[in-house]
């Protein structure tokens, strides 16, 4: 891990940019002394890690006492898109201006970014728990494909957060059934993106013992700032 930029933000919050391998990344920090519990904070399809939702949700989490990390996944951000990543896209964009089903679209994009992505995220949980001042445990807050596959690979992550809208590929709507940590799910029960009755349905198949549901009015961009706070209560019982 290379470190490219620091800065002291106002809250006493250290903010560094860095690069590992080809994976660009965030890395807030508290101003506290002591070891951190650590989040990784991801984004759904198609957002850039300095996405200003996500740097305000990281901002708060650093705030509170966590360490955030973020990264862009493949195709995403900073990092350079495959013709194949063009062509869904292109094909998805077709595929919705035309009243056309989207779902065998949606599964040939986000399958393949979830194989691609949950390897790097390992890596950067690797790398970002070695540094001093951050110890676990480890949760996750983000886009629910890619997290269903890290909470069922990955022991470190204790805890996650979840927001439902996106498409979940078939392969991890059978791997839910294998999430066993604390969950947080996040739904807007006006998304026009994620049918409400699929994302009731994954809920009802995650694996947890202690799992909560949080529903919405509105639309996919619409969750409320409260839901930030109230994630972080959430990772304080499970993660401090």
């Amino acid at each position: 891990m290379q470190f490219t930029s620091e800065r002291r933000l106002d809250d006493g919050v250290l903010e560094r940019e860095f690069t590992l391998g080809e994976i660009p990344g965030t890395l807030w920090t508290p101003g506290s002394a002591g070891p951190a519990p650590l989040i990784l904070v991801g984004h759904n399809g198609g957002l850039h890690r300095r996405e200003p939702r996500l740097v305000a949700r990281a901002r708060y989490s650093a705030a509170s006492g966590y360490a955030v990390a973020a990264i862009d996944h493949p195709g995403h951000g900073d990092r350079p898109r495959s013709a194949a990543d063009e062509q869904a896209r292109a094909d998805l964009r077709r595929a919705m201006q035309a009243g056309e089903p989207v779902d065998e679209i949606f599964e040939s994009f986000v399958g393949p970014l979830v194989e691609r992505a949950v390897p790097e995220w390992r890596a950067t949980l690797d790398a970002v728990l070695s540094l001093p001042g951050i110890g676990g445990p480890v949760g996750y807050s983000g886009m629910t494909a890619i997290g269903i596959r890290l909470a069922v690979a990955e022991p470190r992550i204790a805890a996650a957060g979840f927001f439902a809208g996106g498409y979940v590929p078939r392969a991890q709507r059978e791997e839910a059934r294998q999430v066993t940590v604390p969950l947080l799910f996040l739904l807007q029960w006006d998304d026009e993106g994620n049918p409400r009755q699929r994302a009731l349905d994954l809920f009802d198949a995650f694996g947890s013992k202690e799992k909560t549901l949080h529903a919405n009015l509105g639309g996919h961009a619409g969750t409320p700032w409260f839901e930030v706070e109230d994630g972080d209560r959430f990772f304080a019982r499970h993660l401090k």
